[in-house]
């Protein structure tokens, strides 16, 4: 033993932090897939000699570092079967990046989407977004949560990898052909998360690391914050006994400033509607520049603004595992995983808001039209308003599981495996406010606004009337706000018993089968207090902005330049931006308005019970069995499996929503449903499908590996889509509403995949490879929009296709002597004449006589559209001879039959296949003498990230990373990384590229730390 250690310690101390990248690897021969999760054997390894040296070891030559793990994977690829990548740490504890989704998009064909701070969060593979991927820890399914910033009830299936450390993680690998041993979920990948075992190498061994972590996005500030990890693995008791404990601590502070403008959907130029452009004959017609024509699509601004954002992020991972064999043949295992993510990100914004009645513009030349500009004045009696408002969100989520895994390698070449696990993924939020909580102040008094989109930065521009000060403190009214209670738990309980037989004869070479049984309880809930005064929080009249702005004491607020926030960001330096506001904290403001208008009851009591709470339960069972043979062709051993998966799922969807009774109309163009009680629904649905699989790979010549697989897999629907019940949105327009209705009977999108793979080993570390995939996707999820009234839903004025129709009360008003346009003066007619209709801050009661509300309900379903997918996959991995310099190209191509057309109307409604984009990655490494350097580009073409009726596509994004580690001795080592270090800002539109729809502002951050191994 004394001798394992110290070969093991002499090991890991040279390998200290260099880190592989198999790209692609997969799993052996006997498809790794069936033994996913189970614990591997002890092995003992030679002394090695240098990282990236090539060293004599118990008299055989031994290649260690990098190189070592270039030709395991080499290894790996060549005996694997179907299409399967991993990403391996090839020291304990060292993993290439320091966010999971980071590492993952080095592999070809996966790319991902990054959120507000510039991490990796979600992974798309092959075009196939993070919904159509399952991810697996240890080969179970794994429970997802997220609730991101808590405007609707959160749905998703999408797994956030934001939430785990990478220091705890063995290795990823993404399966990418379907194969009855593998679960079903995903129809882009199944992404298993391998966590070590301290069986997988016996003895004592470990690592502890430390680094300071400094974000340059940070607006005003050069934080430093701390990463600590550690990993403790040893085995006793002759080998029969092994505990391994890994832990890891990040701290995170960043800034993501950015411009956020929204639109209006998509019009056609011969439209009249409210928000279109005028048609001839409108005096307001000579305002427009270069008007589109009849048939082109355009869109107008709704609002647009700046946002200056700070957040903190804390991450906290765990593990331990313990592993007892007492006879060779029988393993157990027992695991728990723990993982932490706490976000809170303080967002302070300057924005304008258009009501498109006095406006000027110019565009561009069709047939999708954009803005150069787009300008509305004011009257002095319309008191337009210049928002300043503050948001904070804050969540925190938590991952938990506990399993069990016992292996018995009985007599006969037969190995038994049962597993068990229980995991919950919980998200919630961390604020006595909500998760997602907003205040709203406004300076009254624009007498025009303007929205430039000739540069990268969309420039906003504004000018007051005369005597009104945007930037007097003292001129600030708080207006509207809304806090948001968001939840959402996903609990997986899974047992599965698995089997395999080694025959090793003739063409049988093995069989595999199994049985899986996976209960899958999903509850999301929901609830909103909002107040949308955003005339004032305590009315509309200049006396009553005035005691309301006074409210308000000058020194909460701090003056905040722009353009410095979006350095070197065209546009950031045009003299028309907005060069400041005022940022102010949402607690303070929130305390002092509280007390006065009731904003939370009075006593700060923020948080609603849940009025939206729905509960999914899925409970699948899936029988699987699996050939596994081999035979001699040409210059090699051929091998060929095929497998049939059988699964059935029942659903079961209950939804608790609020009943919609009445309306109320809070300003000229924002009304609000009122609801009273809330009822529950219960829905239920069933589907099974039969998923064959095959797999056959050739060797023609020497070297030389051809492969082909064809699968069918399945994605299930998202849960905001099974659910049931029907939600209406709380605030609508005069134009009417918008609502959703859920659907339990929804069967799970299905495709069919071929795969095709050629493969070129030219040296012992060296390989191209050429890859093809297609794949048919039916069943997919749709949605039709049903124009609806929803019984008692009534508002003083409405307006449907363009006809408006008053209530008589709401008439009588502007029929009154005065009448001056403003919707003070009806509010003040109201409160003179119909008391008993006017609500809580001078809000508008609907009554009898009065119009109903047209709602729009978005519902899905299976339609029979289908869509293909297909690309090509391109990689080579080289070592140049013994220099110890190498290279890791690739580039994935991606091509789908089902496009969004920009050419449409938003009232044509669209299928369109999201995420589709071509993908690059560039690797440049050094592994030699105990330096160990890296440079990593990562670069995604643009893609449609969404669609509805209007689509929003993502530009094209790339991002270089670096970093170097140098052996101080043979167990310490110090290392520096670099993470965007070219500072490349992230941005999105819609139609057109000048319907910028964001600009993310990020920059480079830096760590330096050092790492002791034993």
């Amino acid at each position: 033993m004394r001798s394992v250690r110290a070969r093991l310690l002499s090991q890991f101390a040279i390998g200290v932090s260099t880190v592989a990248f198999i790209l692609p690897a997969a799993a052996a021969a006997q498809d790794a897939s069936a033994t996913m999760g189970q614990p591997g054997p002890a092995q003992t390894d030679p002394a090695p000699a240098a990282s990236g040296d090539v060293g004599q070891g118990d008299g055989d030559i031994v290649v260690t570092g990098i190189r070592a793990s270039l030709r395991e994977s080499i290894d790996l690829k060549r005996n694997a079967q179907g299409i399967v990548d991993a990403i391996s740490a090839e020291d304990m504890g060292k993993f290439p990046d320091t966010n999971l989704a980071e590492s993952l998009q080095r592999i070809t064909g996966v790319s991902i989407d990054r959120n507000a701070s510039g991490e990796g969060q979600f992974v798309t593979v092959r075009g196939f977004g993070p919904e159509y991927n399952l991810v697996t820890l240890n080969g179970r399914q794994m429970p997802t949560s997220t609730i991101g910033d808590g405007n609707s009830a959160p749905a998703s299936r999408s797994f956030d990898f934001a939430n785990l450390a990478s220091e705890g993680v063995a290795s990823l690998e993404v399966y990418k052909s379907g194969r009855a041993t593998v679960p079903s979920g995903g129809i882009g990948s199944v992404i298993n998360i391998r966590t070590p075992r301290p069986f997988d190498k016996t003895g004592l061994r470990g690592s502890i690391s430390a680094r300071g972590v400094v974000d340059t996005s940070q607006n005003g500030h050069k934080d430093i914050t701390p990463e600590v990890s550690g990993i403790f693995s040893d085995t006793f008791a002759d080998d029969r006994i092994g505990i391994l404990v890994t832990g890891a601590y990040q701290r995170r502070n960043f800034s993501a400033n950015s411009a956020n403008i929204g639109w209006r959907d998509g019009y056609l130029g011969n439209e009249n509607n409210w928000g279109s452009l005028a048609q001839p004959g409108d005096p307001r017609y000579a305002n427009i520049t270069n008007r589109p024509t009849a048939t082109d699509v355009y869109q107008v601004p709704q609002n647009g603004g700046y946002d200056v954002v700070n957040g903190r992020r804390e991450r906290i991972n765990g593990q331990a595992v313990l592993q007892f064999r007492p006879i060779d043949s029988l393993t157990a295992t027992i695991d728990y995983t723990y993982s932490r993510n706490t976000i809170d990100v303080r967002d302070n914004s300057v924005g304008i808001w258009y009501n498109h009645n006095d406006t000027l513009s110019a565009w561009t030349d069709g047939p999708v039209a954009g803005p150069s500009f787009y300008t509305e004045r004011f009257t002095a009696a319309e008191a337009k308003d210049l928002a300043y408002s503050v948001s904070q969100t804050a969540t925190r989520s938590e991952n938990k599981s506990l399993g069990g895994n016992l292996t018995w390698q009985a007599p006969g070449g037969v190995t038994m495996t049962l597993d068990a696990h229980h995991s919950t993924a919980v998200s919630k939020p961390d604020s006595p406010y909500g998760n997602s909580n907003s205040f709203g102040t406004a300076i009254f008094g624009i007498q025009n606004q303007t929205l430039n989109f000739d540069k990268d930065l969309p420039v906003i521009s504004y000018n007051m009337y005369p005597g009104v000060d945007a930037l007097n403190a003292a001129n600030i009214v708080p207006t509207g706000n809304a806090f948001r209670n968001s939840y959402f738990r996903d609990e997986i309980n899974q047992v599965m018993i698995r089997g395999h037989y080694d025959h090793n004869q003739g063409f049988m070479d093995s069989l595999d089968w199994g049985f899986e049984y996976t209960d899958n309880k999903v509850r999301s809930a929901y609830s909103v207090l909002q107040n949308d005064t955003w005339g004032g929080a305590g009315g509309s009249t200049p006396a009553q902005r005035a005691a309301a702005a006074a409210l308000l004491p000058d020194n909460i607020f701090t003056l905040t330049s722009i353009p410095d926030k979006f350095s070197g960001i065209s546009g950031s330096n045009d003299p028309n931006i907005i060069q400041s506001f005022f940022t102010f904290d949402l607690p303070t403001a929130l305390a002092l308005t509280d007390k006065a208008y009731g904003t939370c009851g009075g006593n700060l009591q923020c948080l609603l019970p849940y009025t939206t709470d729905s509960r999914i339960r899925e409970k699948t069972v899936a029988p699987y069995f699996q050939f596994n043979g081999k035979f001699d062709l040409l210059a090699g051993t051929g091998h060929f499996i095929a497998g049939i998966r059988y699964e059935n799922t029942d659903v079961s969807a209950s939804a608790l929503v609020p009943t919609p009774t009445g309306g109320q109309q809070n300003s000229q163009n924002e009304f609000n449903v009122i609801y009273s009680g809330s009822g529950f629904t219960t829905f239920k649905g069933s589907y099974n499908n039969w998923l064959p699989s095959i797999d056959v790979d050739i060797a023609p010549l020497r070297n030389v590996k051809l492969r082909a697989s064809y699968s069918h897999t399945i994605t299930r629907a998202d849960y905001g889509s099974l659910q049931g019940g029907r939600n209406i949105d709380q605030l609508f327009r005069v134009g009417g509403g918008t609502g959703r209705v859920g659907n339990p009977n929804l069967i799970p999108y299905k495709s069919k995949n071929v795969d095709l793979s050629a493969e070129w080993y030219y040296g012992k570390e060296d390989y191209i490879s050429v890859g093809y995939f297609h794949k048919d996707v039916a069943n997919y999820i749709g949605s039709t929009q049903i124009n609806t009234i929803i019984p008692g839903v009534t508002a003083p004025t409405t307006t449907l296709n363009g006809v408006t129709t008053n209530g008589p009360r709401y008439q009588a008003a502007i029929n009154a002597p005065g009448y001056d346009g403003t919707f003070a003066f009806i509010q003040n007619y109201y409160a003179a004449n119909f008391p008993q209709y006017v609500g809580k801050n001078g809000a508008l009661l609907a009554g009898p006589g009065d119009p109903s509300v047209n709602f729009i309900i978005t519902t899905p379903f299976n339609s029979s559209q289908t869509a293909a997918v297909n690309g090509f996959e391109f990689a080579i991995q080289h070592n140049f001879w013994n220099t110890g310099f190498g290279t890791i190209l690739n580039y994935t191509i991606v091509n789908g039959n089902r496009d969004y057309n920009n050419l449409l109307p938003s009232s044509i409604p669209q299928f369109a296949i999201t995420g589709l984009s071509d993908s690059a990655n560039a690797v440049l490494f050094f592994d030699k003498y105990g330096i160990n350097a890296r440079a990593a580009y990562n670069w995604r073409k643009g893609y449609l990230s969404g669609s509805g009726t209007n689509p929003y596509y993502v530009n094209t994004y790339g991002q270089l990373d670096g970093s170097a580690s140098y052996a101080i001795t043979p167990m310490v080592a110090v290392f520096v990384e670099g993470i965007n270090i070219l500072g490349e800002n992230r941005s999105g539109h819609l139609r057109s590229d000048r319907n910028v729809n964001f600009v993310n502002k990020q920059d480079a951050r830096y760590s330096a730390g050092v790492r002791f191994t034993f």
